[in-house]
């Protein structure tokens, strides 16, 4: 039965590079990064909110077209507010498929650490954004709050799994990650 994967976390702890080692290891799979989506929309940085919310859309359609022919899909995406998350386990409901959430978790300055040398020396688009959209919303204190607002969003979800970032080594952060899907 395809899966449904919802990896969730501040930003710089690992999700993207993660679903990308996801699909890599499971044929067919697809890694659905959303920000990559909303950087695919025209003059999305004059609007970022409408072109998030336009991205997640297009998400859930492609998601819901790889899942009904039964293929696995992995989410990396920040996420502080349960509407969305609540989005895709309807779809999961709706396609008959399991939905899993897994929020990857690092200590608050362990994750500010990385997030701040990520943007830092910035490896690809998403991470230029993602530096422009913390700076633009104040900085490191826009950062302990998205820390923070996912902290409170998986404290309502009892059934997120937890893996642990481990710094430097995704070997053992995705064997982990591998552990907690099953």
């Amino acid at each position: 039965m395809p899966r449904l994967i919802l990896l969730n976390g501040a930003p710089a702890v690992g999700k993207s590079t993660l679903a990308a080692r996801y699909a890599a290891h499971h044929p067919m799979s697809l890694a659905l990064d959303i920000d990559r989506v909303r950087g695919m929309l025209g003059g999305w940085a004059d609007d970022p909110t409408a072109a998030g919310l336009l991205a997640r859309e297009l998400a859930v359609a492609m998601a819901r077209t790889h899942l009904v022919a039964g293929h696995d899909v992995v989410v990396p995406q920040l996420l502080g507010r349960l509407e969305f998350i609540e989005r895709l386990d309807a779809l999961a409901t709706e396609v008959d498929v399991t939905f899993l959430e897994v929020v990857v978790v690092a200590e608050r300055e362990e994750a500010w650490h990385r997030f701040d040398a990520r943007s830092a020396a910035p490896e690809n688009r998403e991470h230029v954004d993602a530096a422009t959209l913390v700076r633009r919303a104040g900085g490191d204190t826009a950062f302990h709050e998205l820390y923070d607002r996912v902290r409170d969003a998986v404290a309502q979800r009892p059934a997120t799994r937890v893996v642990e970032s481990v710094a430097d080594d995704v070997d053992a952060t995705y064997a982990a990650l591998e552990r907690v899907l099953g």
